[in-house]
Formats: C-alpha cells, sequence, structure tokens
C-alpha cells in the first residue's frame, strides 16, 4: 500500500493562486493577443507593463497546468495558446467564455476571501457589506454593467442552451416562454433550429430593450417577443415548455418552490418545464462546480444555493408535475425537465 503523502492536499490548498493566475491573463486580454501570434516573455512584460521574473513565473505556471503552451527555453522562448485557450479564452471566438471570468476576476475573487463568515453567518458577502445594495441592485444601477453581465453569462451558457435545442424534442411543441430570458438567447437558439416554435422572452423592463435590440439583429421579430415582467409577482406568459437557465439557483427555497408552482400553472396540458442548472449529484460527490456554484450563491444571496436532480423533482411533485427526466448538457450541466 503506498504511504499516503500530502500532495493532493497542497495542490488543492494552492489552488486559490492558480485559480487568479488564470482569471489575471484572462482580465490581461493575453490569450486574445496570443492568438495573433506567439510571443516572448520580454514581448508581453513589454505589452503588460510587467516586472520580468514575476512575469516568468506567472507564465510558467499556465505552461505547466496546460493553460499555456511554451515552445523552447531560455530568452528566445515563445508562449503561445493551447488548442483549449484558443477556442474558449480568446474574445475574438463564437466560443469564447471568459466572460464570466472576467466577471470573477473583477468582482467574485475578492468576496470569495470571506467564505468562512458567509459559512457562520449565512449572509452574503458581495457589494452588500459595503454599500448596502444587493447583486441586484448593484447590477441593474448601470446599463452598461447589466449588458456586460449578460454577456458573461451567455459565454458561460450558449453551448448548454445548443445542446438542449439538438437534444430535446422541441418538434413536439409550439411555443415557449423563458423566464428570466435576458437579453433572450435562448430563444434565439430554440427559434433558430425549430421553424416551428415562437417563444417569449420574460424579464425585467430594464432587459427587455436589449433583448428587443437582439431579436431584430438577428432577424428573429417575428418568431420572438421580449415580455416584460416581474417572475415573483406577475403571472407567467402561458406556452407549451417553460424554461429557466440558471434562475433557480439564486432564489431561497420557499421561492424556488414559488417559481416551479407559477411554472406549472402557467404551462398547458402536456407541457414540460426545464431548468438549466449545473445539478449537483444526487449523492453529493462528484459535481465539484455544481457545489463551488452554490457556495458562490451563499456568497451572492446569503440563502440562495444549487441543487441536485432529486431535490428538484420533489418540488415539482408537490408543485402537480408527474413525470421527470435528467438530461445532461455540457460539462457539469444539465436539464431538469418536469413534465405537466
Amino acid at each position: 500500500m503506498t504511504a499516503a503523502g500530502p500532495d493532493h492536499i497542497m495542490r488543492v490548498a494552492a489552488g486559490f493562486g492558480l485559480s487568479k493566475a488564470l482569471l489575471s491573463a484572462v482580465g490581461l486580454g493575453l490569450y486574445t493577443r496570443l492568438a495573433q501570434s506567439p510571443m516572448t516573455l520580454d514581448e508581453i512584460v513589454s505589452e503588460y507593463n510587467l516586472q520580468q521574473r514575476p512575469a516568468m513565473d506567472f507564465l510558467d505556471l499556465l505552461v505547466s497546468v496546460d493553460l499555456l503552451e511554451r515552445d523552447g527555453d531560455g530568452p528566445a522562448a515563445t508562449y503561445r495558446n493551447t488548442p483549449s485557450t484558443a477556442m474558449f479564452l480568446d474574445r475574438n471566438q463564437p466560443g469564447y467564455i471568459g466572460g464570466i471570468l472576467e466577471l470573477w476576476e473583477n468582482r467574485n475573487y475578492r468576496f470569495w476571501a470571506d467564505l468562512t463568515e458567509a459559512l457562520r453567518t449565512g449572509e452574503a458577502q458581495n457589494e452588500i457589506k459595503h454599500s448596502g445594495k444587493g447583486f441586484f441592485e448593484t447590477l441593474y444601477a448601470k446599463p452598461a454593467r447589466l449588458e456586460a453581465f449578460m454577456e458573461a453569462m451567455n459565454g458561460a451558457s450558449i453551448g448548454n442552451f445548443e445542446t438542449l435545442a439538438e437534444t430535446f424534442p422541441f418538434e413536439r411543441y409550439r411555443t415557449l416562454t423563458d423566464i428570466g430570458g435576458a437579453d433572450a438567447l435562448l430563444s434565439r437558439v430554440v427559434v433558430s433550429r425549430h421553424r416551428n416554435m415562437s417563444c417569449t422572452s420574460f424579464d425585467l423592463p430594464e432587459v427587455t430593450g436589449i433583448a428587443n435590440r437582439k431579436i431584430e439583429a438577428a432577424g428573429l421579430g417575428d418568431r420572438i417577443q421580449a415580455v416584460a415582467g416581474d417572475f415573483f409577482t406577475d403571472p407567467l406568459p402561458g406556452a407549451d415548455l417553460i424554461t429557466m437557465g440558471m434562475i433557480l439557483h439564486d432564489w431561497n427555497l420557499e421561492k424556488k418552490k414559488l417559481l416551479v408552482k407559477k411554472a406549472y400553472d402557467a404551462l398547458s396540458p402536456g407541457g414540460a418545464f426545464i431548468a438549466i442548472e449545473a445539478l449537483i449529484d444526487d449523492a453529493r460527490r462528484e459535481n465539484t462546480f455544481g457545489m463551488f456554484l452554490s457556495l458562490n450563491m451563499l456568497i451572492e444571496f446569503g440563502d440562495a444555493f444549487d441543487f441536485a436532480g432529486a431535490e428538484f423533482i420533489s418540488w415539482c411533485r408537490e408543485a402537480g408535475f408527474t413525470k421527470f427526466e435528467i438530461m445532461p448538457l455540457q460539462g457539469p450541466s444539465s436539464a431538469a425537465i418536469a413534465y405537466k
């Protein structure tokens, strides 16, 4: 039997530094610049006004975990993207997911320093501690900030929406209402692939102007409408399908159950409610990202949390749904589906 060692513990413990190195590289725009051509250490130092020795350690740390490639050794060595960073971290690529990493770089990373306090108090640790304004109040205060947040979430969601559009049998339905639809990305993806579908993107008034602009730019104004409303206080627009992409995890249990019941009430007979989330596995042993996101909801909102498929099913059964399905999407994400 191999003696236990501390290597795994130390790798995880040092993960905060590796995470910050990646977030810094994305924030600098390094991967986008390297998409143009490889660069030497001196060129990167000059381009970004860095100090020589720490810059070398920073770059080679990313090389050591396959987040950069380096050709050669010494001063003449050049750094370039890996296949994955070229695809997902170059801002000019359609698969760019760096928007959410930029958000974590600019705000979330610092709030996680107070995780222990959050665990003890159950209270949010974000801007509300310093300004008295919560996440959504801060976000909606400036239109540019709101739109930047939507772009960040789009990068994290587009793959899941495309997989759902390819996998779920949309040909059996005609209408869809996307609750918390933001800039109507899910609706745009669905109607682009399924000509039988028409969609309603339902969100707050501050959002519908952005959604209408995106809908018109895509030439989909005849098949998607953006409707303004508050999904807690207003009736949900009825449809054959009700979707919520990364919406349920923002709220506490009481509000989760309220949204599930409102989805049930808004659905046509035989319709389906689809929640797209990084569902935690029922045994709570495998989906590291889902549990990370759940703690992030603690940091952001205090009483919000991510959840397992079995929990979703129990809430839906309580609301009146009778049939359930968990459909894997991309990476750690799934579509939890309840049929009326």
